[in-house]
């Protein structure tokens, strides 16, 4: 029996990442470090690198799991040598969305899961709240990423 929640999650979130995919491939290794406006900005392989492990992190915590381990200001100073290793990370995290949302079925949706807030503090909210912040944040990511690739080829 499958689970229609996590069926929406899997295909929303597989969006994202195919986003995220297509903003990578095939650009050197300075289109994707490349900060459009400067140390303001974050470059395709920022953003890449946080919403990925940010996916993994949010769906981990919506399915009630251990939360994997997280290292987010080394995400915010990532760098690469090509699209390769990216394109490796960002195949990598999906699967392991996947694999989470296919043992997630039959999740009690509106069960509480502890949130920490940037300012380190905190909260409470339903796992279906986690799981929906994980399609949200991937997909603004991987769209900055998408723009970010047409302004470098612009």
């Amino acid at each position: 029996m499958t689970d229609p929640v996590c069926d929406a999650a899997r295909r929303f979130i597989g969006l994202g990442f195919d986003t995220l995919r297509r903003a990578v491939d095939g650009l050197s290794a300075e289109a994707l470090n490349w900060k459009p406006a400067g140390d303001e900005t974050n470059s395709i392989a920022v953003l890449a690198t946080h919403a990925a492990h940010a996916t993994r992190l949010l769906v981990h915590m919506a399915a009630g799991l251990e939360l994997p381990p997280r290292d987010r200001p080394a995400e915010f100073a990532a760098s690469v040598d090509g699209p390769g290793p990216l394109l490796a990370l960002i195949d990598h995290l999906a699967a392991e969305c996947d694999t989470v949302l296919d043992g997630a079925a039959g999740t009690d949706w509106t069960a509480p899961r502890a949130r920490t807030r940037s300012d380190g503090t905190s909260v409470e909210v339903p796992a279906i709240d986690a799981l929906f912040q994980a399609v949200e944040h991937l997909r603004g990511h991987a769209d900055e990423a998408s723009l970010t690739r047409h302004l470098w080829n612009g």
